[in-house]
C-alpha cells in the first residue's frame, strides 16, 4: 500500500538528527529530479548567528537517503552532524 503526503504536511514536521537529537528546523524547500520524478533532498533554513545577514539565510541540504523515518510529527535523519550547506553562488 502506497501512502502519499502533501508538501504542506512535510513542512509542518520538525527535522531531527537521530545521532545528536539536534533540532535542525523545518522543511523550507525540496530538491527534485524532475526527469525521474524523485525527491533528491530536503532543504532546511539553517539557524545561527549568520542567519539573515545581508538578507540571505544558509540552507542545510539533507539528502533523501539520510532520512530514517517520516513520523506523524517529525522527520528523523542520520549523518547530519556536519550538514552540507549550499555554497554561495558567484554572480558573473
Amino acid at each position: 500500500m502506497t501512502r502519499t503526503m502533501m508538501i504542506s504536511e512535510l513542512q509542518m514536521k520538525e527535522i531531527i538528527s537521530v545521532e545528536t537529537g539536534q533540532r535542525l528546523g523545518h522543511l523550507s524547500d525540496l530538491e527534485v529530479d524532475v526527469e525521474r520524478g524523485r525527491i533528491l533532498a530536503l532543504i532546511v533554513s539553517a539557524k545561527g548567528k549568520m542567519m539573515g545577514l545581508f538578507g540571505k539565510e544558509e540552507e542545510i541540504v539533507i539528502p533523501w537517503e539520510t532520512i530514517v523515518t517520516i513520523g506523524e510529527d517529525v522527520i528523523l535523519v542520520k549523518n547530519v552532524t556536519k550538514p552540507v550547506v549550499y555554497p554561495e553562488q558567484k554572480v558573473e
